[in-house]
């Protein structure tokens, strides 16, 4: 429960309709879609970056936890406040500040939609690089948060690679800006990469300046089915390999085929394995990128290749594979999803390890996700309690062999709550406790997101 000083002090600094302690509002803040569930004691809704200092030291002073929220997508428990206090809900921060086409950049605020800012960027043809599945309803603070992805990483990078500069507040209640609005610069150390995928545990983004990148005047889409998992991820190694970069380039497995066919129609075929792989550029120059990548997905395994017939089946292959996650909770209401990523050319090995410990298990599992990157959406699907049990000893064994591959357990998704323990596996004992140091730095009561990311 909040101590009645600090209440008082929230009712100061934000106005009547922004600060709620109304359980209703609570619980509605309370969880994410990791399915995990936890009642802060407020909700607060700051407009402006003086408010988010003052809650930030506050809650310092009065040792209150203090978690941001964007709109609550991720699906680790990062954004649940396990330990009741304040929730910071971002959504009333949502203007694009800035629009700069000659320097390609965007500076906005964190409640910003991803996809409301793609659709005021496509005027100018421009486009920022992370496209989550959630892009309709995610934020960009909670992509920074959780370095989002999405399968235009391929080519243009993670949300990392595409964030500038940011405005900030620490735990400590020290506001900083870092960053500059340049694609070079070499001046000091960077806290811009350090703060994106913190997870909110360091500090509190209030402004983000965005790399925007030109739209593509042309764009084709691939889809290449092949007789088994094997043949299909040993061609996105082959794909990778050469010069042409594609713009996406997704692996979907059998059942995930029989899925997205119920969502899509006949335009998904159904196969061992299919790559929907997506190139663009200069319409002059498509043609000859296009017969590169084409060259490489053929090999040993194809059944078939074919480029997307006009904009209806585009349509319809990506629709039928943003619906995938979904869809699987209609086999498995508790099903898990990890994103784990392995170097590409290894692709091949984690698929293969992922079908060894579906049978050692008895359980099913599904892949799919975004291949180009060696990032696969591994999906346990357990059906009843005994299969339950068992995905636990699989989920440990499928870590095992990710970072026996040299990969590590998140490629974008982050760690938040779910994949807490296991980082000791992906990380030696020195480099958390590096880690820990830096947390301490930034955020030396603790207060920011506590629980969360370290274990």
């Amino acid at each position: 429960m909040l101590p009645a000083a600090a209440l008082a002090e929230l009712q100061r600094v934000f106005a009547t309709g922004a600060l709620s302690t109304d359980p209703a509002d609570c619980l509605v803040y309370g969880y994410d879609n990791s399915r995990r569930q936890a009642m802060p004691d407020a909700v607060a809704f700051p407009t402006s970056h003086e408010q988010v200092v003052a809650l930030v030291r506050l809650c310092g002073e009065h040792r209150v936890p203090l978690v941001a929220r964007g709109r609550g997508t991720n699906t680790t428990g990062a954004s649940v406040p396990t330990d009741g206090g304040v929730v910071a809900s971002f959504e009333r921060m949502n203007r694009i500040l800035r629009i700069d086409v000659d320097d390609r950049v965007a500076v906005v605020e964190p409640g910003l939609l991803n996809g409301d800012l793609q659709a005021a960027l496509v005027p100018h043809r421009l486009f920022w690089a992370p496209d989550p599945t959630s892009a309709p309803f995610c934020t960009v603070g909670g992509n920074i948060a959780c370095n989002a992805g999405g399968p235009r990483a391929v080519k243009y990078g993670a949300t990392r690679d595409n964030v500038l500069a940011l405005r900030a507040v620490a735990g400590n209640g020290m506001d900083f800006r870092c960053g500059t609005p340049t694609t070079k610069g070499s001046t000091g150390y960077d806290l811009v990469r350090l703060l994106v995928g913190s997870e909110g545990t360091l500090a509190l983004v209030t402004e983000a300046t965005l790399k925007l990148l030109p739209l593509a005047s042309a764009k084709r889409t691939l889809r290449a089915t092949y007789a088994d998992v094997g043949a299909a991820a040993r061609a996105v190694a082959r794909i990778m390999a050469q010069p042409v970069a594609p713009c996406a380039l997704e692996f979907l497995d059998d059942e995930c085929l029989r899925l997205a066919r119920g969502h899509g129609g006949d335009a998904i075929p159904l196969a061992g394995a299919m790559l929907v792989i997506e190139v663009d550029g200069e319409a002059d120059a498509l043609g000859a990128a296009v017969d590169a990548v084409a060259r490489a997905a053929r090999g040993a395994g194809l059944m078939e290749l074919a480029i997307a017939d006009g904009d209806a089946e585009v349509a319809a292959l990506w629709a039928a594979r943003k619906a995938l996650s979904p869809a699987l909770r209609t086999l498995s209401p508790n099903k898990i999803n990890e994103d784990v990523v392995v170097p590409v050319s290894r692709v091949p090995e984690l698929v293969a390890a992922t079908r060894t410990i579906a049978a050692k298990h008895a359980l099913p599992i599904v892949c799919f996700g975004h291949a180009g990157n060696g990032n696969l959406h591994v999906n346990l699907l357990p059906r009843d309690d005994a299969e339950q049990a068992r995905a636990m000893d699989a989920l440990d064994e499928l870590f095992d062999a990710v970072i026996r591959l040299d990969g590590t357990l998140s490629g974008e998704h982050g760690i938040g709550l779910a994949k807490r323990d296991f980082m000791p596996r992906a990380l030696d004992a020195h480099a958390l406790d590096l880690m820990r140091a830096v947390k301490a730095q930034f955020d030396p009561l603790g207060i920011l997101n506590p629980g969360k990311l370290l274990p």
